[in-house]
């Protein structure tokens, strides 16, 4: 697929921003980014976003948009109406002429879900397809990686199945010479400014994700401190992609 952005990393290095939404989505271009996969809901792991978020990112922007097709948070064992949730979701991802989207079922034993992912990988087209993180909670991430690579997913997103893709470097390393090109290994979770350089040079990878985001402090005068609407520890503040970080990484990447 075409880079549609003349900013983004150039060379042999690309760089993908987990945008938590519209605004997110324009920073990640703004700073230099190629791809976003589109998500609402990242404390959660990232869930799909709404249908104006992706209308939007779709009608203003330049760079290539995958929207996240995952209906909750939790595991990636899906019940038949989330099946159908997730369906008519891609539907949805088509109508708007996205570029692909991302998406990962695994059956209960740990293993990739053939059958379903053959089915939306078919409904999606001719959007591509690429496979997030349930990838680390497989059971067998080689034996994963092939039944990916049948499938015909373009790209898989993994921590090499850590906690951060620093601490996955070396399994990471291994996937993508398993690969041998035949899908693109992108390491993501936990990538900054600070560590970027480390996972280039231990991975030899060619893609990266990361989130690239910042706090933002609430503009309310007045706060109620005596109630909460959810779970989150400080409900006056909230997370959007910085564009100062997104060129951070894209200027280290382009020194590659």
């Amino acid at each position: 697929m075409t880079d549609k952005n003349s900013n983004s990393a150039s060379g042999d290095l690309e760089l993908e921003i987990c945008a938590n939404g519209y605004e997110s989505a324009l920073a990640a271009q703004n700073g230099g980014a190629i791809r976003v996969e589109l998500c609402d809901n990242l404390a959660e792991g990232g869930t799909t976003p709404s249908f104006a978020q992706i209308a939007l990112s779709k009608k203003n922007l330049s760079i290539e948009i995958w929207p996240i097709i995952r209906p909750r948070g939790g595991d990636f064992l899906y019940s038949n109406l989330e099946f159908e949730l997730m369906k008519e979701d891609i539907k949805i991802c088509k109508s708007l002429s996205c570029e692909g989207v991302v998406f990962g079922i695994l059956r209960n034993d740990g293993s990739i879900d053939m059958d379903r992912c053959s089915e939306l990988i078919a409904l999606a087209k001719p959007m591509s397809a690429a496979f997030h993180r349930a990838f680390d909670m497989s059971n067998n991430l080689e034996k994963a990686l092939e039944d990916l690579i049948e499938l015909g997913f373009v790209r898989v997103l993994s921590s090499g199945g850590t906690p951060s893709a620093l601490q996955g470097t070396s399994t990471l390393a291994r996937l993508i010479k398993q690969a041998k090109g035949r899908i693109t290994i992108m390491p993501g979770a936990g990538i900054n400014e600070n560590n970027i350089q480390s996972i280039i040079d231990q991975t030899g990878a060619k893609a990266f994700h990361a989130s690239a985001k910042d706090f933002v402090t609430s503009h309310m005068k007045y706060q109620n401190d005596k109630t909460k609407m959810g779970s989150i520890e400080n409900e006056y503040q909230y997370e959007l992609t910085s564009v100062d970080n997104v060129n951070a990484l894209v200027k280290i990447m382009k020194m590659n």
